[in-house]
């Protein structure tokens, strides 16, 4: 049976929509959907599939999309990792985490790891950003900053993953025409302490059109799911 508790969370004057996919055991992965016009609802094929093998996830709509709404100059890369932070405090998730983010989730994912222990980091087609557009409120400001020439190329995300010693996950989209294969490669490269890393390309897929790909072919599908699981679960499915 398929069971989502959908809750609100009170962040610097406005309420955080999020949900949690109740999982037949152990600790929710923390989810974090990217920028643009994604939501939390849009990762339900993902999911609904982690839930099916008795993984849940906790999600919530950043601060100028979706159910939260209010816009996009309330907020920051760095406001959304502080609402990542309340949405966790406010489930009472016990460290340590499991973490998904994707695209510009998945820096978020990664900076939560100098404040948390996570056991598990998984990156769906990541965006990294250098540390001068951290606090920038979205805007032409910030969009200055990051469309400069490889502007991510001074990220610290390579230096916060070199102190990462759970289990990498990166997730590459083949023709991602937003984010470099150097980039998924760079952060498999830095974790060199991690427990164990891995890149999986998937062959085809562009960057917002992943898993909605892999269902084409159910084979597929269930091997990239049970790799997640596997992160997951360290090791075990």
């Amino acid at each position: 049976m398929t069971t989502i508790l959908d809750f609100d969370v009170p962040f610097d004057g406005t309420v955080l929509k999020a949900d949690h996919y109740v999982g037949a055991g152990g600790n929710p992965i923390l989810y974090l959907h990217g920028a643009g016009g994604s939501t939390r609802r849009g990762h339900h094929l993902l999911r609904n599939a982690l839930q099916q093998r008795g993984v849940g996830s906790v999600g919530f709509d950043a601060i100028g999309h979706g159910d939260t709404g209010g816009t996009l100059a309330q907020s920051s890369v760095a406001s959304r990792t502080r609402q990542a932070q309340a949405v966790m405090a406010a489930q009472a998730l016990p460290e340590p985490l499991v973490v998904l983010g994707s695209s510009m989730g998945a820096y978020n994912a990664i900076r939560l790891t100098q404040q948390h222990r996570v056991d598990a980091l998984i990156l769906m087609v990541p965006g990294v950003y250098t540390p001068e557009a951290y606090e920038v409120p979205f805007g032409p400001e910030f969009s200055a900053v990051i469309r400069r020439e490889r502007s991510w190329s001074d990220s610290d995300a390579w230096d916060i993953l070199s102190r990462f010693e759970g289990r990498l996950l990166v997730i590459h989209a083949e023709h991602d025409a937003v984010i470099p294969l150097e980039i998924s490669e760079r952060l498999v490269a830095a974790a060199t302490r991690a427990e164990s890393r891995q890149l999986h390309i998937v062959r085809g897929a562009e960057h917002n059109r992943l898993w909605s790909l892999l269902e084409e072919t159910p084979a597929e599908f269930d091997a990239a799911i049970d790799l997640v699981v596997g992160v997951v679960n360290g090791g075990r499915q």
